[in-house]
């Protein structure tokens, strides 16, 4: 490299150098004037802490009882309701009993039947003692604008209880 181009070279740097230094002047004085400002500002007074309440503790009056974080045994009350899981499945039990509608009644032949419409719009006859829902839900009555259903469904601690519901007519 030749002195001249050298020299071009360290001239270009030297003022680079001067304008960076340039740009990083004390130019600082805004900030010092908004410090003093707020140095000047009369202080405020803190809000004391809120009262700290006493932890005050209980006794557990249930140990003699079942511990609610414990499984039950399954078979714990085999007096209660039970599905009958020999039972054949009706058509209607593949179906939540919510996703049913009641559409009507209709006497045929002496017998009272109830009208329910699946989610494909077909619409099948239940009499009492049918079976519908997938909680093993039987037909008990049938009225002209509901149908009555009791379920057994499972209790949460290893047992069934049985639970009413209804299919009511739809306007």
């Amino acid at each position: 490299m030749s002195q001249a181009r050298m020299r071009t070279i360290l001239t270009l740097a030297g003022i680079a150098g001067s304008l960076l230094l340039a740009g990083c002047s004390d130019d600082l004085d805004d900030l010092r004037g908004d410090i003093e400002k707020a140095k000047q500002r009369p202080g405020g007074r803190i809000q004391p802490l809120p009262e700290v309440k006493p932890y005050i503790s209980h006794e557990y009056q249930m140990a003699d009882k079942r511990s609610p974080f414990l499984q039950s045994l399954a078979g714990e009350n085999p007096s209660g309701p039970r599905p009958d899981i020999q039972r054949p499945r009706e058509f209607l039990e593949q179906f939540p009993l919510d996703t049913l509608k009641m559409v009507g009644t209709l006497r045929l032949g002496g017998a009272y039947y109830g009208l329910v419409q699946t989610r494909d719009g077909l619409i099948h006859r239940v009499l009492p003692g049918n079976h519908v829902g997938q909680n093993d839900g039987r037909v008990t009555t049938i009225a002209d604008a509901r149908i009555s259903v009791t379920e057994i469904v499972p209790d949460g601690l290893g047992g069934y209880l049985e639970r009413p519901a209804a299919l009511a007519l739809s306007e």
